[in-house]
């Protein structure tokens, strides 16, 4: 059976799979900036807000969780041209539901952490004279975001691995370049353990960083 496998079509095409993989790993990268700052909108919002405001983003939270992304980024394709009357290119509406879909799970981890902080630490922080911007800012936060660090690597792998979905609109990225490879060439086998490789090797060192990092900051989040 290794007898034979052919890696030929993959060293030919290589230029043709990096590009591919350019594409990804941008659409990745846009997708967690945009994804942690529509969170940390949402999740603030949520935490600090009115209360209508705080149930309108409750629904959103849910629903984002309970849709498939796969769904989202059909419906940001397909229907979105339809509702709204403005068509978006494939990789940009790939980047649009991504962003929507992840964004729900940062607003979710943010809120977690807010809440994880000792209601005594805020009571004493106001009781000495600060504002509460200020105790959110020198109080709440530095806390919650060391303790939000393992979550929120985790949505850096789940934000690269999703993109993978957007070949099912046609985004030219890796997983779609690499089906087209092994349509071309009749070697599934070869490109997808290739994929896999490339996908493992892309994530497994940036969620080992994210621990790592974890760990040596882990007693500054201790309260």
């Amino acid at each position: 059976m290794l007898g034979d496998l052919d890696f030929s079509p993959l060293l030919d095409s290589w230029r043709y799979l990096a590009g591919g993989l350019g594409i990804t790993l941008g659409l990745s990268a846009l997708t967690v900036v945009s994804s942690l700052l529509l969170g940390a909108a949402v999740g603030f919002a949520r935490v600090y807000g009115p209360v209508w405001v705080s149930r309108v983003l409750t629904f959103y939270i849910d629903s984002m969780r309970a849709i498939p992304v796969l769904v989202v980024l059909v419906w940001m394709y397909f229907a979105f041209p339809l509702v709204a009357g403005v068509s978006l290119p494939s990789f940009w509406a790939a980047w649009a539901a991504l962003t929507l879909h992840v964004a729900a799970y940062v607003a979710e981890i943010l809120r977690a952490g807010i809440k994880s902080i000792r209601p005594g630490q805020v009571r004493a922080a106001l009781a000495l004279g600060m504002s509460g911007v200020q105790v959110v800012g020198k109080v709440v936060l530095p806390q919650a975001v060391i303790r939000m660090l393992p979550a929120l690597g985790s949505i850096v792998s789940v934000a690269i691995k999703d993109s993978a979905i957007a070949a099912t609109i046609a985004v030219p990225e890796y997983m779609e370049r690499s089906q087209t490879l092994a349509g071309q060439s009749f070697r599934p086998v070869e490109v997808f353990t290739t994929a896999m490789v490339v996908y493992f090797v892309i994530l497994f060192p940036a969620t080992r960083a994210v621990d790592m990092l974890y760990r040596r900051v882990a007693h500054l989040g201790r309260s």
